[in-house]
């Protein structure tokens, strides 16, 4: 009988420890400002990170969708905005840490970047050039 409530409790404490691996940061998030969402999901053992909610959605001078215009690659201007890759190929990097690549629709440029996420309706997103020297980031807040 002491063994049955012994293996019990054993149980009952491991089903209630914290996990050994922060959760992932998988979802929808609302950018820092509220102008857009961005869905992170699994891409094959890394994150990806993909628009799927802008703000205003409509580029005021044409009144159509907003274009990816600020595109570096001539050949990818004319996408729409909504379901364009921003955070690219985050591999884990530490607890709670992703290291990869982040595009930035505004001046349609790809920079290595950074997330963290240690849990919770927070994450840390940080686009870094010139070897790191220069970073810039946000912090979203988790949709759902």
């Amino acid at each position: 009988m002491r063994r049955i409530r012994f293996a019990a409790a054993a149980l009952l404490v491991l089903a209630l420890a914290p996990s050994a691996r922060a959760e992932e940061p998988v979802g929808t998030w609302l950018t820092e400002g509220g102008k857009s969402r961005i869905r992170i999901a699994d891409c094959g053992g890394a994150l990806c990170g993909t628009i799927a909610w802008l703000q205003e959605p409509n580029d005021p001078d044409t009144g159509k969708p907003k274009t990816d215009k600020n595109n570096s690659d001539a050949s990818k201007r004319g996408r729409p905005l909504i379901g364009v890759h921003i955070v690219l190929a985050m591999k884990p990097a530490g607890e709670g840490k992703w290291a990869g690549q982040v595009y930035n629709a505004e001046d349609g440029k790809t920079y290595s970047g950074n997330l963290t996420f240690t849990g919770g309706n927070s994450l840390q997103l940080q686009g870094c050039a010139l070897g790191g020297l220069i970073c810039k980031g946000q912090t979203w807040t988790k949709m759902n």
